[in-house]
């Protein structure tokens, strides 16, 4: 028997198969992993047996990844948290990092890259500055996500401040974000 003290992970993802993927490989890496599919039950879990480490998928059904990222950082804010998500923005980048994030990671990312964020305590002068501007439909993309952002995700106000259609504004976010 094993009797190693292993840290805390809390794996917070509302897709069922990455997450028990994920955490079988992060216990492989020496973790003991609890898993939540919410914001809401992750906040639950985090209450009772707080994490030292959380990887939380931005984009889930009821509250965002960033409420359970600021929910965290005010539990413990010792707790490396890393943001996941397959709907990366600079706007929401920003917010998490400002809420207690230590990192953000677009999916798909692997398990050691996950540990890597872990262990970032600086930025790095070594990233890439590309040469090319971003394409008008990611700039686009980015803007109505800030817009978003700061309308605390309500739809109509960020509609009324766009001045776009409702319905056009969500079919535009139904939209995977498209490449830079």
């Amino acid at each position: 028997m094993n009797n190693e003290i292993r840290p805390l992970l809390l794996l917070v993802d509302d897709d069922e198969t990455f997450r028990q993927v994920l955490q079988r490989a992060m216990q492989r890496r020496g973790f003991e992993v609890l898993t939540a599919e919410s914001a809401e039950q992750g906040m639950l879990t985090a209450k009772y047996n707080p994490p030292e480490f959380a990887v939380v998928d931005l984009r889930m059904p009821g509250a965002s990844g960033l409420e359970l990222v600021k929910y965290l950082h005010e539990l413990d804010d010792q707790t490396r948290i890393v943001v996941l998500t397959g709907y990366a923005s600079i706007a929401t980048a920003v917010e998490a990092i400002k809420l207690g994030a230590v990192h953000y990671l677009a999916k798909p990312a692997t398990p050691d890259d996950i540990i890597q964020a872990f262990g970032r305590t600086e930025g790095s002068t070594e990233l890439d500055v590309p040469d090319d501007p971003m394409s008008v439909e990611r700039l686009e993309w980015e803007h109505i996500h800030k817009v978003l952002q700061e309308h605390e995700g309500n739809i109509s106000a960020t509609a009324r401040a766009l001045k776009m259609h409702r319905r056009t504004l969500q079919r535009k976010l139904g939209k995977f974000p498209v490449r830079a």
